[in-house]
């Protein structure tokens, strides 16, 4: 299937743009749940975005933050960590129970406890992708570049996409994400709603993918989708579904 612009996208996308359940469906359930994964497609979303960290035994964990309770994530194994917190999901786990497209957001910043210069989560998410044959299901997502690099270099089947901050020019991502091989940037909505047409326009020109976020409201989600982006990442599915075409742009 291929987007309005005759840019190839996943097999498992059946309409654009897409939705993706920021988190799972995280307003009617903990945030990188299970739960929250499963309740997903039934609020209407065509996959889910999650987050990705590592433990102390480099067991990969879904927990957008470097904490937990106060304790830094990377300083517990995975048996300590599931004796105090069992509802924080290995990636496999959260795998095992998410449909349709799954967006990985690596998480490795340097002024963060958990930073690891080796990019060894970015490996071990590449790695579990392939495994798993998800290729045509998953994107895998950072706001740095070296783990979109550390993917592409275990496997450049791996569909990457490199997440920017509000402030970051949509045109000057595009710029340095094409020469990368990357397949699509994952902009801030505030970095592309004032010229949404144009930048969306430009980036399917370089043959690169956009997906935004985060989109909770539904005037955005309409301006979005008609100047023509592939995916909204947002916090409230349930309403992108009913807002946005139930059909192919």
């Amino acid at each position: 299937m291929t987007s309005s612009f005759d840019i190839p996208v996943p097999d498992a996308v059946k309409r654009v743009p897409v939705v993706l359940a920021h988190r799972g469906a995280s307003r009617a359930a903990p945030e990188n749940s299970l739960r929250a994964f499963s309740l997903a497609t039934a609020l209407g979303a065509d996959g889910v975005e999650l987050d990705a960290r590592r433990c102390a035994d480099g067991v990969v964990v879904v927990h957008h933050d470097a904490h937990l309770d106060g304790r830094d994530v990377v300083a517990l194994g995975i048996e300590e960590l599931r004796a105090t917190h069992p509802e924080v999901p290995t990636l496999d786990e959260a795998l095992d129970v998410c449909e349709g497209i799954v967006n990985i957001e690596i998480k490795n910043f340097p002024n963060e406890p958990d930073y690891d210069p080796a990019e060894a989560v970015a490996a071990t998410v590449a790695e579990t992708v392939v495994r798993r044959d998800m290729l045509d299901r998953v994107i895998v997502s950072s706001f740095t570049t070296d783990a979109l690099d550390r993917v592409r270099a275990v496997d450049r089947r791996v569909r990457t996409g490199w997440l920017t901050l509000p402030a970051f020019a949509v045109l000057d991502a595009l710029a340095l994400a094409r020469p990368r091989g990357y397949d699509a940037i994952h902009p801030d909505r505030r970095a592309v709603l004032p010229h949404a047409r144009d930048v969306v326009a430009a980036a399917h020109d370089a043959g690169l993918l956009v997906n935004v976020w985060t989109v909770d409201d539904p005037d955005e989600m309409t301006m979005l989708a008609a100047a023509g982006v592939d995916g909204i990442i947002t916090n409230d599915p349930e309403l992108a579904r009913r807002v946005l075409p139930a059909s192919p742009t």
